[in-house]
């Protein structure tokens, strides 16, 4: 091998089940957008009925899961789109952009939340019609429960980071709509106070749930290396493959779907260019069999340089 090294760059594989992927992150997000605007209406209605505030903390919890999940869909819908000329590592960072969104969003109607709940505990109000509240929020649960299986076949086949955060927040709804059944039962029993203290208890997991939702965000904003588990998984295949003498240098990243690799591959002195560049492809193979959709660049060095 030369003095000089090489730079071997693979082209994205085509991924066969990508048609499928692509489909699954978009009935994930067209399921989350009906879901939220199915219990608004029901929510509204119980709220209307009964004046319970943790009724009403779980509305203003739900519309703002139908404005977060429509700008998820929409997000997703570009996170989608092919790279082009202006955007050569693709449109996955916009997945990203969508879940800080979704946080901020959340973290806003806290804050609303927080001084409702409040008053309440300040003012108790009798809660009435409990029985129509406890059937529409255990319908609500029901609704949730069957959006999260969808979100969560679709996160296992495509790991995308908006449907993580939306199935983060509706887990969260989950919690908050048992919560909400718990308070009505107890105002039923004579205990209106404990409408008020729920309601806080579901601004505390909503702070939560956005803090994660930001967090994951702007890792991937902020190009985090993937796990250390991953980067192991990366390292072994490559100091495995027959001929490689090591490898330094390790950089990778995620953009919503896509995974970006780097390295530098170590190799014999006396391969030639036409050698030293097989090795870099079949190497370049064996990473993308395990990440179907990661772009790899491999720099190669002569193991005396290395």
């Amino acid at each position: 091998m030369t003095e000089k090294s090489a730079v071997s760059q693979s082209p994205r594989l085509a991924d066969p089940n990508r048609l499928e992927i692509e489909r699954l992150m978009k009935r994930a997000t067209y399921a989350s957008v009906a879901t939220a605007l199915i219990l608004i209406v029901a929510k509204l209605y119980a709220w209307f009925l009964t004046d319970s505030v943790s009724v009403l903390a779980s509305l203003i919890d739900s519309s703002l899961d139908a404005l977060a999940s429509l700008i998820n869909l929409i997000a997703v819908r570009h996170a989608l789109t092919p790279a082009d000329h202006e955007h050569r590592f693709g449109h996955g960072k916009v997945e990203s952009l969508s879940g800080l969104a979704q946080s901020t969003f959340i973290t806003g109607s806290a804050g609303f939340l927080m001084l409702e709940a409040f008053g309440r505990l300040m003012n108790p109000q009798p809660v009435k019609v409990v029985g129509v509240g406890i059937a529409v929020m255990a319908f609500s649960i029901v609704m949730t429960f069957m959006l999260l299986l969808i979100q969560r076949h679709a996160i296992r086949k495509t790991g995308s980071t908006a449907i993580k955060a939306d199935y983060l927040h509706y887990s969260v709804d989950l919690l908050v709509n048992g919560s909400v059944v718990v308070a009505l039962i107890l105002a039923a029993q004579g205990w209106p106070g404990f409408d008020a203290v729920f309601a806080v208890a579901i601004v505390v997991f909503i702070l939560h749930s956005a803090w994660g939702i930001a967090k994951e965000s702007l890792e991937h904003l902020l190009d985090r290396e993937l796990p250390d588990e991953d980067r192991a998984r990366i390292e072994a295949i490559v100091r495995g493959y027959p001929g490689v003498c090591g490898m330094h240098d390790l950089r990778t990243r995620r953009s919503g779907r896509d995974v970006f690799i780097q390295l530098h591959l170590e190799l014999p002195d006396d391969l030639t260019l036409v050698q030293a560049h097989a090795i870099a492809d079949a190497v370049e193979g064996r990473i993308i069999e395990v990440y179907p959709d990661a772009e790899v660049i491999v720099h190669e060095d002569p193991i005396s340089a290395a």
